[in-house]
């Protein structure tokens, strides 16, 4: 009996003490504000995921940094390449015309008449002549004063208009220019696919004058929005930066599209600059010269700038931590920019550094010249020969400065092709010999040729001139994997497969040697 009731008085001690745990009896509020106060927690439980964190922290820190090196790098390019038409363009013309008109001294022996980046120099001063004599026939002071007259919000619907258009045109006239440059220095033994160099030359005419006037029209109503009294305008010029972040951080980008995005900035930032150039040449005019006005004109400028530099590091900032892009990714940018100029002074170079950058970048110096030509013949007047000795010295200037300009960006460019480990890409040949086939002898040809070392074949081949080749020769052309997919005959499908499988492991940097300014459209943003 005793021990029944000793089993059921330890089953229900062993009840309370289970539901004393379970449930305590002793609720209190005090006892909760204890609990809450004196909790804790381990982060390093965790660690991978705070890590992550604050390397995102970092990375953003290091974004400025990293896009302001590559931003500086970049516009010196366009500077170079814009510089490039105002001093060595009229001498390699020059020299190309005067080749021409001593072409009976040289004899019979050359069956060319130019060389082939003669007729392109030759044409690219022709273009800039005919189209400088016909802005003259666009009134600067009416589109003013028409500008002028409309309200601020419709100001502001044409500005955004102007840029779009801007971006349209420029896709399209380089492959303008291209088609003429091709066609006009193209073998004349091959079977003639193209509709005659003449109505190209029109149609890069009438292209480089209607981009020029657009440029025209953004300039003017940029300097409608510094001589506004309210400065209405200007904000809302200035609050459509801002406008981009919408439209651009909440996208999904890979290496590639910011790739574009990165040249496509640089482009715009260099364009404001020239267009801000051309503002202040405007209203320095209309005031006499007087250089109290430029200060007056300094804090919009600088606000203008600080607003496009502000934006710019916002944007890229958040799209690089929406998409885990690293900071060093800008570094491998830059590296892509300074192998094209580096592969410009190659021997075997297949184009000019001016189109190159354009091609990459977006930018067409022509249109550009030839308004900022119209702008500073109107506004400054040259009579008297200590002016005209004032020219000459400020063009000589000019030269100098370009040439100290590449000097430095082609030594700067060899040490971040150096630091990136290119350099055997600037030695191989291009990847195709014919649109429909690779030839791989080519390649192991050139492999070994290869004696010297990689820093003498860098050194010596910047320095050098282009050779041209041979006729008989197949020209070696650059073209890409979806080239040769289209032009490859149905035999060799066997090969596309297997160039296919090889491409998809490359590296990303050879990935971006590849990719031109407006082959975006092959790879669309979601």
């Amino acid at each position: 009996c005793f021990d029944g009731v000793g089993e059921r008085a330890g089953a229900g001690h062993l009840l309370f003490v289970v539901c004393h745990f379970l449930f305590p009896i002793e609720l209190s509020l005090l006892r909760f504000l204890s609990a809450e106060l004196t909790r804790g927690y381990f982060l390093e439980h965790n660690e991978a995921k705070y890590t992550e964190r604050r390397e995102r922290v970092y990375t953003c820190l290091r974004i400025p940094r990293e896009l302001e090196k590559l931003m500086f790098f970049g516009i010196f390019l366009c500077l170079d390449a814009f510089l490039y038409v105002f001093t060595l363009l009229p001498l390699r013309v020059f020299l190309a015309l005067f080749r021409l008109l001593t072409l009976p001294c040289y004899g019979l022996w050359d069956r060319r008449l130019l060389q082939p980046a003669q007729v392109c120099d030759i044409l690219k001063g022709v273009i800039l002549v005919i189209c400088y004599f016909m802005m003259h026939y666009v009134d600067y002071s009416m589109m003013y004063h028409l500008i002028r007259g409309q309200s601020v919000i419709k100001l502001y619907i044409i500005y955004n208009m102007l840029e779009v258009a801007d971006r349209l045109f420029s896709s399209f006239g380089q492959d303008i220019l291209d088609a003429l440059y091709w066609t006009a220095t193209e073998p004349k033994e091959r079977k003639r696919a193209h509709i005659g160099v003449i109505p190209h030359f029109f149609m890069a005419v009438l292209y480089v004058f209607l981009h020029a006037i657009l440029i025209m029209v953004q300039a003017t109503t940029l300097n409608v929005a510094f001589n506004s009294h309210n400065k209405s305008l200007l904000t809302i010029m200035m609050s459509n930066n801002f406008v981009e972040i919408k439209g651009s951080v909440f996208k999904k980008f890979e290496k590639n599209n910011l790739f574009q995005m990165s040249n496509s900035d640089i482009k715009e930032r260099f364009t404001n600059y020239v267009l801000l150039l051309i503002v202040c040449l405007r209203n320095m005019e209309q005031f006499s010269w007087n250089p109290d006005h430029l200060w007056v004109l300094f804090p919009d400028v600088c606000m203008v700038i600080a607003s496009e530099i502000a934006v710019d590091i916002v944007k890229h900032a958040f799209i690089t931590k929406f998409n885990d892009i690293t900071a060093d990714v800008y570094s491998e940018y830059r590296a892509s920019l300074a192998f094209d100029l580096v592969s410009s002074r190659q021997k075997n170079a297949y184009t000019d550094y001016s189109d190159s950058v354009a091609r990459r970048m977006g930018f067409i110096p022509l249109p550009l010249a030839v308004l900022l030509i119209r702008v500073v013949t109107s506004s400054i007047k040259v009579q008297g020969i200590l002016s005209y000795a004032c020219v000459i010295l400020f063009y000589f200037g000019l030269i100098s400065l370009k040439i100290l300009n590449s000097i430095v960006l082609l030594g700067k460019s060899c040490q971040y092709v150096k630091e990136a480990k290119m350099e055997e890409k600037l030695f191989n040949p291009p990847p195709a010999s014919t649109p429909g086939k690779p030839s791989g002898k080519s390649q192991s040809k050139c492999k070994s040729s290869q004696g010297l070392s990689t820093e003498e074949n860098l050194s010596a081949s910047v320095t050098s001139q282009p050779v041209h080749q041979k006729e008989n020769v197949i020209p070696l052309l650059v073209t890409s994997s979806s080239d040769q997919f289209l032009t490859t005959p149905d035999g060799d499908e066997k090969d596309i497969t297997q160039e296919n499988s090889e491409l998809k492991h490359r590296s990303s940097k050879k990935d971006l040697l590849e990719i031109d300014r407006f082959t975006i459209c092959g790879n669309r943003i979601d």
